[in-house]
């Protein structure tokens, strides 16, 4: 069985989504509550989240940090913030595995947790297969920085989750691979965007003042990260 149909088959047993649903291409309705891969572009939305800094608020309250500490065990939670949007959509395609993603993963003022495990696979250390939980801070952030772009096209994963053996192992060939890398905390991401210029997207990132952005011109990506507030160029 090929990569495409073990993706397949795993999909056909996420069924009823709790408080969830894909948001189908043009607005035709809603399917089932089912995340699933489609190969459109991303459906555009003129709606700007505030969400960050109501969302690490509670990350970091009492309340929230059995649940949220290393976001395994997330089901769904309220964000509390009545600017952010009704949902939000997001599309993805790994330039390592060919994967095509497209869902809805928060809707109502809730995280879906099957949406953000179907994310959790995408994201996955396509070295060695593994999978780790994606701060949802993350996905927020890629939210945000598509509006800003003003873009309708998917994210291009150059790197997603990746093990403590595949940083260890890239470090040994790149000083550009940090030994605490984020990656391994599945609170980063590098990226690109078909047909837009990386300086655009790091420009963009950098004047949403949220996390770590780096820059790669010659390896044509972005960095983007959940940690402070910071700026580099490799």
């Amino acid at each position: 069985m090929n990569e495409s149909d073990i993706i397949s088959a795993r999909r056909k047993f996420l069924k009823n989504m709790a408080y969830g649903s894909l948001l189908m291409v043009g607005g035709i309705g809603v399917a089932n509550a089912k995340a699933k891969h489609i190969t459109s572009h991303a459906v555009p939305t003129s709606h700007k989240s505030r969400v960050h800094d109501t969302l690490h608020q509670h990350l970091s309250s009492n309340k929230f940090s059995h649940k949220i500490d290393t976001f395994r065990n997330i089901d769904t939670y309220n964000v509390f913030d009545r600017n952010s949007p009704s949902h939000k959509v997001l599309a993805f395609h790994n330039t390592h595995t060919g994967d095509q993603l497209k869902l809805t993963y928060f809707e109502q003022g809730r995280y879906i947790k099957d949406a953000l495990h179907e994310i959790n696979h995408l994201f996955r250390d396509y070295h060695d297969g593994s999978v780790h939980p994606i701060d949802p801070a993350l996905l927020d952030q890629l939210y945000d920085l598509k509006d800003t772009l003003e873009v309708r096209k998917p994210f291009h994963i150059v790197s997603g989750y990746r093990s403590p053996a595949t940083n260890a192992d890239l470090r040994k060939h790149s000083d550009g691979v940090a030994k605490n890398s984020l990656h391994m905390q599945g609170r980063a991401i590098d990226i690109r965007i078909e047909g837009l210029d990386t300086r655009r997207i790091r420009n963009a990132a950098l004047a949403m003042q949220r996390g770590g952005v780096g820059y790669y011109g010659r390896s044509d990506f972005v960095h983007l990260d959940t940690g402070s507030v910071r700026t580099w160029a490799g």
